[in-house]
């Protein structure tokens, strides 16, 4: 082919060009590369313009190219043959690979560019070439970044309000499919389903501005939803604005949150129909917050008279000191059961009770639980059976061992303290304690061992203290449970 020079004045285009910082490869209708500027050659890693070949083939052989789904382009395929072949196009990408390489070294975004002579054919043919390496690499590294990120995202292209990238954060959060997100609208998958400011949302992610941070309800694929919150932040992907929504899973919250409102509703539930006397106080003051109908029913109080006001005011027990113990008690271990006291009622009226408290949480407040049994009944009837057992007892000698040693345990159940053993007991004493047991006054006794009455209520005194009792009953009920020998008369 015969070498034909263009019409275009070489030295005034290149002085044009040269400082440029695009590079610029200038090639003529037989292929030739007949100039390229120093941004070129710099974007090859060549340093003059024999490094780049002398025509379009010996180009071909320097460098590989292919596209950046690793595409390897053919003979023909080449930005350079395109534009030798007339081909206008602009942003073409490609990955540069020097020959005896693997791997590209850099990535070119190249357009075309066609100057004709005065007929209208083509007398030069232009490659104009920008070296976008950086800004690819810094999009994969976002790219990388933004995959293995485990907070769930998405990024939706503003244009078209769709969504051009997900993390797998997002498809956990929702159980997702990568295909199914991918491509699909804002109205089609609503992350902004119910958000607490959906307007002000809408307005900025027409305008592009940063979303702030809200709570909304996701729809999920199974018909379900999900409480999150999401933000969003405005974002460029691939020279096209985007927005970068992420988000935290609030889900967990709202379950516990509903799991502990059950919880309360349950406690209430109980604590109104209980048939003891139940009352909620505050921590610090000791304020009444509330009480069920059995402690109306046992204080006398009122709902109305009792609410907002301290068991102190109300002066509700008998012993001023009650509530100091109880509150230390409390402190140490954030509860106590079964404490004796006595309550006193609205009329002056005393109630024998034990009193069990705990430290609780209730509507994420710190407050205690008082419960309030009344025994006043149980304490009654116990003293009538102890009072029966003391009147049968004068006389033992109606009962068999086995029998007293029953009464013996209704007196002293199992695990009450013993305050000294038999052994412990003089010999004085417990001829005094058998003579007791045998069922005789204190005159037929004071006779029997030859002392006057004043001396055996002595000796009767010192059994007692040592023993722990105040009443004969109560003593022969002590040496029953030791099984002390009980000398019966003889008929």
């Amino acid at each position: 082919m015969t070498n034909v020079q263009p019409s275009i004045d070489l030295d005034r285009l290149r002085h044009i060009i040269g400082s440029l910082s695009e590079g610029v490869i200038l090639v003529d209708a037989n292929q030739a590369i007949i100039w390229a500027n120093e941004a070129a050659l710099r974007m090859h890693g060549v340093d003059d313009l024999s490094g780049l070949g002398k025509d379009v083939d010996d180009y071909r052989e320097r460098f590989q190219l292919r596209y950046r789904n690793k595409h390897r382009l053919g003979e023909g395929d080449y930005p350079i043959d395109r534009v030798i072949a007339g081909e206008a196009f602009d942003e073409v990408i490609v990955e540069v690979i020097p020959r005896d390489e693997e791997e590209p070294r850099w990535i070119h975004q190249i357009r075309s560019l066609i100057l004709t002579d005065g007929d209208g054919n083509p007398d030069l043919l232009v490659l104009v070439i920008q070296d976008v390496s950086l800004r690819f690499e810094a999009e994969q590294r976002f790219e990388q970044t933004f995959n293995v990120n485990p907070a769930p995202a998405v990024i939706m292209r503003l244009a078209d309000q769709r969504y051009v990238k997900v993390n797998q954060g997002f498809l956990d959060l929702t159980g997702y499919q990568k295909d199914e997100v991918l491509g699909r609208s804002l109205y089609e998958i609503d992350i902004l389903k119910d958000a607490e400011n959906l307007d002000a949302a809408k307005d900025r992610l027409r305008e592009g501005r940063t979303v702030p941070q809200m709570q909304a309800d996701i729809e999920l694929p199974d018909g379900g939803r999900k409480l999150v919150i999401v933000a969003g932040q405005p974002v460029e992907l691939d020279d096209e604005p985007c927005m970068l929504f992420s988000f935290a899973d609030l889900e967990p919250r709202r379950q516990a949150e509903n799991e502990l409102r059950h919880s309360e509703e349950r406690f209430v539930t109980t604590f109104r129909l209980a048939p003891i006397a139940m009352a909620i106080t505050t921590c610090d003051e000791g304020t009444l917050c509330d009480t069920n109908d059995a402690f109306h029913q046992l204080t006398g109080w009122s709902s109305d008279e009792a609410m907002g006001k301290t068991m102190q005011a109300l002066n509700l027990w008998k012993d001023a000191t009650f509530l100091d113990t109880a509150a230390e008690e409390l402190n140490e271990r954030t509860a106590f059961r079964g404490k004796d006291a006595t309550v006193r009622t609205q009329e002056g009226g005393l109630t024998e009770c034990l009193v069990s408290a705990a430290s609780i949480s209730l509507r994420r407040d710190t407050c205690i639980l008082w419960v309030i049994q009344d025994i006043h009944q149980r304490r009654h009837s116990e003293l009538e059976l102890i009072g029966a057992i003391e009147a049968v007892m004068k006389d033992t000698n109606w009962f068999s061992r086995t029998v007293v040693e029953k009464l013996a345990n209704l007196r002293a159940p199992h695990g009450a303290p013993r305050p000294v053993e038999t052994s412990e007991l003089t010999r004085r004493e417990k001829e005094v304690l058998s003579r007791l047991c045998e069922g005789g006054d204190d005159t037929v006794i004071a006779r029997e061992m030859g002392v006057s009455r004043n001396t055996l209520r002595n000796h009767v005194a010192r059994v007692y203290a040592k023993i722990g009792v105040n009443r004969r009953a109560q003593a022969v009920l002590w040496a029953r449970e030791r099984g002390y020998p009980l000398k019966l008369p003889i008929n």
